[in-house]
């Protein structure tokens, strides 16, 4: 088979197009960058979807963190701390059961406890929090002539916040939440290791890198192609981030404008 027809085959099969079955053996290094990479189109979904809800949500609770009144802050900072004070795959894990349990009760919860909906429900909270907690952070660098040239303007409630607050508050997190983007991607490989089941076996990239890796008894084959592929997704998001960072920042002098950079996160 050629490796053309293997892609013909593969290339959509984590979305229910082309062969059914798994290659069983003889395995080739197409057939692994194919299927790996047709995994890589979950991942994709997962992060690509939660980051675009995420980010109203994260929006939402930053301006709650921030407001004065009781009733808005106190939720809003006891969400972000139990996102970010428990680990990601502790949150699978009882978010699974709680579908499942609700699922025992109303039927239609029965499409939670599937992973493209219940693992992107849990992955759409928890970057919610860290990204609420980076634009709490930028609000509270807002600079205070800002605020008063606005006042000054005339501008209040919405018309500043639009123009002036909300403009000036993704110009001072983009950086940060690059990083927090990248995270996202990098996390959905944990989709794999949760309770969530992939539909059908059509499961994420680390789904087929690891089957070839049981098949063939070699991990230093399938694992160095799902990092290769992770790398290039980075260098896009990077890429698109950037584009983005530099059209927030168009109106600043070059000195003033924040650049991304790389940095070594051994935590997060």
């Amino acid at each position: 088979m050629s490796c053309l027809q293997t892609i013909q085959d593969y290339g959509l099969r984590s979305i229910g197009f082309g062969e059914r079955l798994l290659p069983r053996s003889d395995f080739t290094l197409c057939e692994q960058f194919t299927l790996i990479g047709s995994g890589m189109i979950w991942n994709i979904y997962f992060g690509v979807m939660a980051l675009a809800t995420g980010f109203f949500l994260a929006t939402a609770v930053a301006l709650g963190k921030a407001s004065s009144r009781k009733w808005l802050r106190k939720p809003s900072e006891w969400f972000i701390f139990i996102f970010r004070g428990s680990p990601l795959f502790i949150q699978f894990f009882f978010a699974y059961f709680l579908f499942l349990s609700l699922k025992k009760t109303y039927p239609m919860f029965d499409a939670f406890t599937s992973a493209w909906l219940g693992a992107l429900i849990v992955l759409f909270l928890n970057t919610a929090a860290y990204s609420g907690e980076i634009f709490y952070g930028a609000l509270r660098s807002i600079p205070k002539g800002d605020i008063e040239a606005a006042d000054a303007y005339g501008m209040s409630g919405w018309s500043r916040f639009r123009r002036i607050v909300w403009p000036t508050m993704l110009r001072l997190a983009w950086p940060a939440y690059t990083n927090e983007a990248i995270f996202l991607f990098h996390a959905t490989t944990l989709v794999f290791f949760s309770a969530f089941p992939a539909w059908q076996q059509r499961g994420d990239a680390l789904y087929y890198a690891s089957y070839f890796a049981d098949k063939t008894f070699n991990p230093f084959v399938p694992y160095p192609i799902l990092a290769f592929y992770f790398i290039l997704l980075t260098l896009v998001i990077v890429g698109v981030f950037g584009l983005i960072n530099k059209q927030l920042n168009r109106h600043l002098p070059v000195a003033r404008k924040a650049k991304i950079r790389f940095r070594l996160n051994l935590a997060r």
